[in-house]
Order: structure tokens, then sequence, then C-alpha cells
């Protein structure tokens, strides 16, 4: 295969094929007809020599030659974009760029919520992608699958720049008609007490990791996969919840909760949004950095 006489377009179809496993919503993702995605398909296959996705059942299984590529061939995508993001300028009234960011629903609700109401306006034809964060969230950054990732630093990817959103405190919320409210809450009471507890994608939170790290044992009633779903499972019974404290005074007026301080101290979280080092200087990107920031601090005055 001759690099002069090949497509280089036919990268940036291989990259979301090998995401998203299926024809459609790769055609979807890159605004093209899945007619016009399925001979993209063919022809990295005529190119490659290789199948690149393989039909199993109802599902598309990347092969391994694929499987392998494809790492290189997204960060190398990543690296092209940055390069010609950053001799552009970015012009947030005309753009209609797609920034893709992985973000809790808590920080979603408290954050990104309001942030976007905002943008409708300083923005109106960029788009948003959201995904919860998890375990493959790190490697999707050094992919340059993500633009931005917003997590507690200590789930950052040790390779690639951060900056701090701000800090957040944990705190208790009870139903506010329940036993557990009348009263100040005490390490015993909090240990009988029923609890909600919260996972995210198979991964215990920064509150479920400082408890379980100094011994705090709590009995979990019931296990959500959401920081939203959680205040939910607490209106009108008499469990406990350990939440956001901005998440807690959100939701709080509107479930009927009582929000208690924690009944020992629990050291503050820091919040932070990373992206790949290639994309420091790019316009686009820097512009969403400020907004997000400029929100966050907005917030705290």
């Amino acid at each position: 295969m001759r690099l002069d006489s090949f497509d280089l377009n036919l990268l940036v179809a291989f990259d979301v094929l090998l995401q998203e496993r299926n024809v459609t919503r790769a055609a979807e993702r890159l605004s093209v007809t899945q007619s016009a995605m399925s001979a993209s398909l063919k022809r990295l296959r005529e190119s490659f020599q290789d199948d690149i996705l393989t039909q199993h059942g109802k599902r598309m299984i990347p092969t391994p030659f694929a499987m392998a590529m494809h790492p290189d061939i997204a960060a190398k995508i990543s690296e092209l974009r940055s390069l010609i993001a950053r001799k552009g300028r970015f012009d947030p009234q005309r753009s209609d760029r797609r920034f893709r960011i992985a973000a809790s629903d808590y920080i979603t609700t408290v954050l990104l919520t309001p942030l976007l109401q905002e943008l409708e306006t300083l923005a109106p034809s960029v788009s948003f992608e959201f995904t919860l964060p998890g375990p493959a969230s790190q490697v999707r950054l050094a992919n340059g699958e993500l633009d931005l990732l917003l997590t507690p630093r200590g789930f950052a990817h040790p390779d690639h720049p951060l900056e701090a959103i701000f800090e957040e405190q944990h705190v208790v919320v009870a139903c506010a008609n329940g036993p557990l409210a009348t009263s100040p809450l005490d390490p015993s009471t909090f240990a009988r007490a029923g609890h909600v507890g919260v996972s995210i994608s198979g991964r215990y939170t920064f509150a479920e990791e400082w408890l379980r790290a100094h011994g705090i044992e709590r009995r979990i009633e019931v296990h959500v996969p959401s920081f939203v779903q959680a205040p939910f499972m607490v209106s009108g019974t008499s469990r406990l919840c350990v939440m956001h404290e901005r998440l807690a005074r959100f939701m709080a007026p509107r479930l009927a909760l009582e929000v208690m301080p924690m009944p020992f101290p629990i050291p503050a979280m820091e919040e932070i949004m990373q992206f790949h080092a290639t994309r420091q200087e790019d316009p686009g990107l820097s512009w969403l950095r400020e907004q997000i920031a400029h929100r966050a601090a907005s917030d705290a005055a």
C-alpha cells in the first residue's frame, strides 16, 4: 500500500468503526450515510488486506490486526487534530465542533448542565458528547478519544496535564421527615443505619474508597450505579447516603432530604479536568476549559 495513494480520511473512519463496532452508529458519528460508511469499511479492508471487523451473530468483532493498530492510529489522529486546531482560531459563535467529555452524572448535574445553558447562546452550534467515566477512561484519554476527562484527582491519568476545577466536601443525607434527621448524627448511629452505596462503572467512588481504606463499615441496603439515583433511594426511607455537598444541596429541596455533616471528617475531594498533552494549545479546548473554570468560580463565589 502506497501512502501517497491512500485516503487518510479512511483512518478517521477506522477509528470510529473500532470505537463503535457498528457501521450504523459509526455513520451517525461521522454524519455520513450507512452506505458511505460501508464503502469506507470495504476500502479499509482492501487497503490493509484484513477484514478489520467480522460479523459474529449480531455483533461486529475487531480482528487482531485491527485491535493492534487502533491505539496507534487513534493517537496519530489526535495529534493531527491538535496540529490543525493549533493553527486555527476558535470562534464559538461559528464553530460546529463536537467536544467529547467523560464526566459523572454528579459533575454533569452541578456544573455542566448550568454551563451548557450559558453556552447555548455563546456557542449555538457547538455540541457535546458525554460518557460516564470508568476504568477505560484513562486509555480513551491517552488514545485521543476524549477531549476532557472530569474526575477526582486520584483517578487522573499520570502522564497528561490537568487543571483543578474545585474542591468538594462530603455530607450525609436523610429523609427530612425520618427519625435520623431529628438529632445530630454520631458515628455509631451512622454505622447502624442502612445506607445507599454508589459505584460508577464498577469502580468505587472517592468517598467509598476513603471509607473502606479507613475501616468504616456500613450496612449497604441499596447499591446504585449513579450519584443522581442515590438520593431517590433515601427519600421516604430511614436510609442514609454519603453524597457530594453540591449535589446534596441541589437534590435536598426536590426530594425532601435533610443535609447533615459527616460524623467524622473526610478530606476534601479535588475535582479536576484533564486533557491530552498534545492538545494543550488547542484553541477550542482552551476556550472550553476557560468556560468550565469560570462557571466553577462563579458557583463558588
